[in-house]
């Protein structure tokens, strides 16, 4: 036998606790692995992210609902701004899955839906500036069409309900101002 061979000490030792290994063979090991306590508990959170969370990311409805109603919200905040920037009528023309920006560009409110003739270029460069429901979202009832005067008032406050999001979303009839 090698001189001084077995009494080295490996810098490991502090990782083993101490523990001598079967028969005291004089050989140090590790008690690596899991207990059955945590293999139950992680067993259980996994059945209980699968049993709530799944269903959801399965179903898309909730998240197309959210996402109309946002931008829903949106649109009507850009008419309203449009309508002050333009310093004339911006018209938000709905359907009952959709909605669509018109102007009025000849500056007479006397043709049209109050005037609202022509196509609005919207946010993202599109003309007419549009939204679509994906999927089978729609409002729960459709809305008339809201229209905003120069000064970004709707003359009349309106409530928009999109079926399956939860929420409304109010048009103030003094100021335009558009929330939840």
């Amino acid at each position: 036998m090698i001189a001084g061979v077995g009494n080295r000490r490996s810098s490991r030792g502090a990782a083993h606790n101490g523990r001598v290994g079967p028969a005291g063979l004089g050989k140090r090991w590790c008690a690596c692995g899991f207990t059955l306590i945590e293999l139950v508990m992680v067993m259980v959170v996994v059945a209980v992210l699968a049993v709530f969370v799944a269903p959801r990311l399965v179903s898309l409805a909730d998240f197309n609902a959210r996402g109309f109603h946002d931008e829903t919200a949106s649109l009507l905040r850009f008419a309203q701004k449009s309508a002050i920037a333009q310093r004339r009528p911006v018209c938000v023309v709905f359907a009952a899955a959709g909605a669509t920006l018109r102007i009025d560009a000849d500056r007479n409110s006397a043709t049209g839906s109050a005037g609202c003739e022509a196509d609005l270029t919207g946010p993202r460069g599109e003309s007419p500036g549009s939204l679509a429901a994906r999927g089978s979202v729609q409002y729960t009832t459709t809305p008339a069409t809201v229209v905003f005067d120069g000064l970004g008032s709707p003359g009349a406050g309106v409530v928009i309900t999109v079926a399956g999001a939860g929420r409304s979303i109010t048009v103030e009839a003094a100021t335009g101002y558009v929330h939840e």
